[in-house]
């Protein structure tokens, strides 16, 4: 399927095409859920996406991963060093990094802006240094680069039927809303890792703060006020989701069932976490695998639907094509 994905995007280098092969090696292992929907993309599409998704997870490697085994000090060098490269890579298109690129051609093929990656990278620093957010506003404003800049960066490889610009805040929110689910369905994780990404005051609403969620997650005890709070969070959540819905219908319609299954998906996660009683202090919440095919599988069903309106479209217009050069061949007028 690699092959068939870099030959339908026109990728012939052999660096370029290891670097692609690479980020879709990172998407898959990482991003189970995007990488499903991933999928459903035209296969020419699918090498951007997997770039981006690919640097991003990469990045955040950095950040998470070596948590055990490097200090601040040693994780925002290795942040300093991608950071070098990726503004060389972006300037000029090369980069002996495979993964920067791979995103830097991705960049360049769909022309989209380097604000999207400059400030994913200040929300990346920010975990090295952030711990928690007091308000809604402070994550958002963290957000918008971890998350929303992810939806404006995919945008162009997606397409739109309308211009960009009206679709960007619906991409955008949708960024936010998988962020604000992963961020549900991770609580008892990113406590182990020292950080809260729920808003400070929305867990004092109900009378939770981080000492209580740490004395939750050690012990296994459950409290009514970690369930409200979180059950708050969800419905923030869904309203985030809400924000973003009427973004799937201006989509490049061949683009559409991949969004939406991602968009499903996601959603589930959100149920799975309201099914099993808001426990995710202590456990991560599943979506069952049967429930996660049943989506798969209708989104194939949409990307078969969509396929044969395109070659219905494209006869069409030229059908239509051939008759005005038949009329003009023959001197008639429509």
């Amino acid at each position: 399927m690699t092959e068939r994905e870099l030959n339908a995007a026109g990728i012939t280098h052999p660096a370029l095409r290891a670097a692609y092969t690479r980020c879709r090696a990172l998407n898959a292992h990482h991003g189970k859920t995007y990488f499903l929907a991933t999928r459903l993309l035209p296969v020419a599409r699918r090498p951007a996406v997997h770039a981006l998704y690919g640097f991003a997870r990469w990045a955040d490697d950095i950040v998470d991963d070596l948590v055990s085994d490097a200090g601040p000090a040693e994780r925002a060098a290795a942040l300093d060093a991608l950071q070098l490269r990726l503004t060389a890579g972006l300037r000029t298109g090369e980069s002996d990094e495979p993964v920067v690129r791979a995103l830097a051609h991705t960049a360049a093929v769909y022309g989209i802006d380097h604000r999207h990656f400059t400030d994913f990278m200040a929300s990346m620093r920010a975990d090295l240094e952030v711990t928690d957010y007091p308000t809604y506003d402070d994550l958002r404003a963290y957000m918008h680069g971890s998350a929303a800049v992810i939806g404006l960066q995919i945008l162009p490889v997606l397409g739109t039927v309308v211009p960009r610009a009206q679709a960007a805040p619906h991409a955008a929110a949708l960024g936010v809303a998988f962020q604000l689910t992963n961020f549900l369905r991770d609580v008892g994780e990113d406590l182990e890792r020292g950080r809260v990404y729920l808003p400070g005051d929305l867990l004092a609403a109900h009378g939770v703060d981080r000492a209580l969620l740490e004395w939750s997650h050690a012990t296994g005890a459950r409290d009514p006020r970690i369930v409200a709070a979180l059950r708050a969070a969800a419905e923030l959540t869904r309203g985030v989701y809400r924000e973003a819905a009427p973004g799937l219908a201006i989509l490049d319609p061949v683009s559409r069932p991949c969004i939406r299954t991602a968009y499903v998906l996601y959603g589930g996660i959100l149920d799975a976490i309201t099914e099993d009683g808001y426990s995710v202090v202590h456990r991560r919440a599943v979506v069952p695998r049967r429930r996660r095919a049943a989506v798969a599988l209708d989104g194939l069903g949409r990307v078969a639907a969509a396929r044969l309106r395109a070659r219905a479209g494209r006869s069409g217009r030229s059908r239509r094509s051939g008759r005005r050069t038949a009329v003009g061949a023959t001197g008639r007028s429509a």
